[in-house]
């Protein structure tokens, strides 16, 4: 594939590989889990339990076709690599081992690495890979994920020749992925251990980069429901989510509307709300929500407030409730970007700036260009994209 026909996908994972600081002449992957710290570790991990069925079915249909499976954990480390003897052999020469770490930041495009960083299933084939000495092969990977928490527990990946390149090999390694999900599933049943304990409703929010927030429904009594809440009732359940104690009919409308309202009008949207999602999980008096709550958004505060920045650009996937105008919703968006932005602009992570400046709500932010055109230094290869989008923006602004 030619650099001219590269997919979007493929093209912005080259910029943050480059921008990371990886070398497309570098021959191997860093080994993050020295061997002395590699059996221990996967003997702890979760997918340790499963990993014997993933060797049984699709470990013996890469070992037939001369390529390989690898298992990695969330952080991109290779946890498993199991193929024949003469494909692992070759595979040294890139540093696809046991304990190599492959997230794109340390070593550049492929498929393990851009499955992590997208969370969704991807295939990289040959010269669409960052580092030249990987470019002879192709691969195919997918994420597994807890099926209690729904949190990434690592990739399973195939890796091998033109052999793989074909449609079959990536419904192969889904259908792999999400039979070890099935199984991690009923082993929590089984020895009845679940992550997480309710004694009524939990809900989990998605409200970052979207105008109508997703919410997922768990009763604990084993019922889950997934919805797309309308453009009102997401603002008003952010609200409520982000307050624990309630709030008082007046304080929420005041959060809510623009102008002033009539208290039959909240009342009327309330009860709609409550409608969709049932008596238990509102109460009023103060309006509050009955339940346990994750979100996004507090997931990025989370991150932030302990120091993670790295974790908080991963998790931030767009501003909270992009076109609401509620004041409430638009004060919280405008202190969760800045957070994250003055966090960005003081930490001097040239890659994680070019996340924020590539993405929509940062590709006109100057003062990001510029520190990010401080951070990746005079030798850098961004720095003629940086330049050209520092032109771009003195232009507009005169």
């Amino acid at each position: 594939m030619t650099h001219d026909a590269m997919r979007a996908e493929v093209a912005d994972s080259w910029h943050r590989s480059a921008a990371a600081g990886v070398l497309a002449d570098r021959v191997d992957a860093p080994i993050t889990l020295p061997d002395n710290d590699l059996r221990d570790y996967r003997q702890e991990h979760p997918l340790s339990r499963v990993f014997p069925l993933l060797d049984d079915v699709l470990g013996q249909a890469a070992r037939d076709c001369d390529a390989m499976m690898a298992v990695s954990d969330a952080a991109g480390q290779l946890l498993w690599v199991c193929g024949t003897p003469a494909t692992l052999r070759r595979a040294e020469s890139i540093g696809f081992v046991e304990g190599s770490n492959w997230d794109e930041r340390l070593a550049g495009t492929n498929a393990p690495g851009l499955a992590l960083r997208l969370d969704q299933p991807v295939n990289v084939i040959r010269s669409e890979h960052f580092r030249q000495s990987v470019q002879q092969w192709s691969c195919a990977a997918t994420p597994i994920h807890d099926p209690g928490s729904s949190s990434l527990l690592g990739v399973l990946d195939i890796t091998g020749g033109d052999q793989i390149v074909v449609p079959q090999t990536m419904a192969m390694v889904r259908a792999a992925a999400r039979m070890a999900e099935a199984e991690l599933a009923r082993d929590r049943l089984t020895v009845g251990l679940r992550e997480q304990q309710y004694d009524g409703f939990h809900v989990v929010m998605e409200s970052l980069g979207r105008s109508e927030a997703l919410l997922a429904l768990n009763d604990g009594r084993g019922h889950h429901a997934n919805l797309r809440l309308s453009p009102r009732h997401s603002e008003i359940l952010l609200l409520l989510a982000s307050a624990p104690r309630g709030l008082s009919g007046d304080e929420l409308a005041v959060l809510l509307y623009e102008d002033d309202s009539p208290s039959s009008t909240l009342r009327a949207e309330f009860n709609r709300l409550r409608h969709l999602l049932g008596d238990e999980l509102l109460a009023s008096r103060p309006y509050r929500l009955a339940a346990g709550v994750t979100a996004d958004w507090l997931a990025v505060e989370a991150h932030l407030a302990a120091g993670n920045l790295r974790a908080a650009m991963h998790a931030y996937a767009g501003p909270v409730l992009p076109r609401s105008i509620a004041p409430g919703v638009v004060r919280l968006r405008e202190n969760l970007e800045n957070s994250l932005r003055q966090a960005l602009l003081r930490s001097g992570e040239a890659d994680l700036m070019s996340t924020w400046t590539r993405s929509a709500w940062g590709t006109d932010d100057y003062e990001m260009w510029t520190a990010q055109r401080d951070a990746v230094g005079g030798a850098s290869p961004m720095l003629a994209l940086i330049d050209g989008q520092i032109a771009r923006l003195d232009r507009e602004l005169l």
